[in-house]
């Protein structure tokens, strides 16, 4: 048994580190790959890119057991619980209809629970207690709630009051051990290179209390869906669309691996993945390199300042970005070899 320590009477109890217990279990998903168990995040995007879509689709998955998206599996089912502040409850109910009915369930045992109330504001503490009560009689394994701009009257950019906001949303999350999916705008305009969570519109303490977050964005017409954990690393970018058959079954379907194969393990050329990452992106920050190469801060920077050294890339104040080869240069009229000054990381 551990035995606690309080060093005076007004101060918090402490345990010495060896007798902190060993995680009983390895990270559990709630839906492989794109949901962590009992996680906080983001589903964020600009307007009209089907967040609200996505939203549902994993609310019906993680209800039913059946795979989110087609594709996804469920690993811990059980009753889920949303709140859709901009979507009357008819509009509600037919979204779910549809994918029940794209999957063939039965849509009277649908195991989705909608709250019906005209208004919930998350920076009240009434309407947050009344949250916590619904969701502890409930015990849902997700709760999803959309948009999160509907959802309070604080200043977004404000650090404090985003910090307050989010804690008892943390609070309720840790407390009922349950997941938590909030809907979130983008900005209009990203710069290349950028991290999608710093995309967040709003303070930058969103990103920092996201533990599973999934973006939507348009990329050359097509939906793309990228993924992002706090402690397992992401899987690659999927293309997605809004498809609907004879009937009434409109669902969001992945249509196309966006990048093949795993996250570059300890004996992969890393260098090369760098370079065919920036390949397909023009620019990109070194925490974007970082969560699509799935690889320790450390050994990606060495690999990026042997590239910098050996004239590949280059980096500005946007982030990195691939050298064009000196024939390239040439035929745009470039001049000879040069040497790319050497940038701090």
């Amino acid at each position: 048994m551990m035995s606690e320590r309080v060093p005076d009477p007004r101060g918090w109890p402490v345990v010495r580190v060896s007798e902190i217990p060993v995680e009983p279990q390895p990270r559990r998903w709630l839906i492989e790959g794109l949901w962590g168990a009992a996680a906080v995040g983001f589903i964020g995007g600009p307007p009209k890119c089907c967040k609200s879509y996505l939203g549902l689709d994993l609310a019906l998955s993680v209800a039913t057991g059946t795979p989110a998206l087609g594709r996804y599996p469920i690993r811990e089912p059980g009753p889920t619980l949303v709140y859709l502040a901009e979507d009357a409850l008819p509009v509600v109910r037919e979204r779910v209809a549809a994918l029940a009915r794209h999957r063939g369930l039965p849509f009277g045992e649908v195991d989705v629970h909608v709250i019906t109330v005209a208004r919930l504001r998350l920076d009240q503490r009434d309407d947050l207690a009344r949250l916590f009560e619904t969701a502890r009689q409930l015990r849902p394994k997700l709760l999803l709630l959309d948009p999160l701009v509907r959802l309070h009257a604080i200043d977004e950019n404000n650090a404090a009051e985003v910090s307050q906001l989010l804690s008892g949303l943390r609070h309720l999350q840790r407390d009922l051990d349950l997941a938590i999916a909030l809907v979130h705008h983008t900005r209009k305009t990203i710069p290349a290179g950028m991290a999608a969570g710093q995309g967040l519109r709003g303070s930058t303490d969103l990103h920092a209390f996201g533990d599973s977050n999934l973006y939507l964005r348009r990329q050359r017409g097509r939906l793309v869906l990228s993924m992002e954990h706090r402690a397992a690393a992401a899987p690659d970018p999927v293309g997605l669309e809004l498809v609907s058959g004879d009937e009434p079954t409109i669902h969001l379907e992945v249509t196309q691996q966006m990048a093949q194969g795993h996250p570059p393990s300890e004996h992969t050329d890393l260098p090369q993945a760098v370079l065919q990452a920036l390949q397909h992106r023009p620019r990109m920050t070194r925490q974007a390199l970082r969560q699509q190469l799935g690889v320790q801060n450390e050994r990606l920077g060495r690999v990026l300042i042997d590239l910098q050294d050996q004239g590949q890339i280059h980096r500005d104040d946007g982030g990195w970005s691939a050298c064009l080869r000196a024939e390239h240069r040439q035929a745009i009229g470039g001049g000879g070899d040069h040497t790319v000054p050497r940038s701090p990381l």
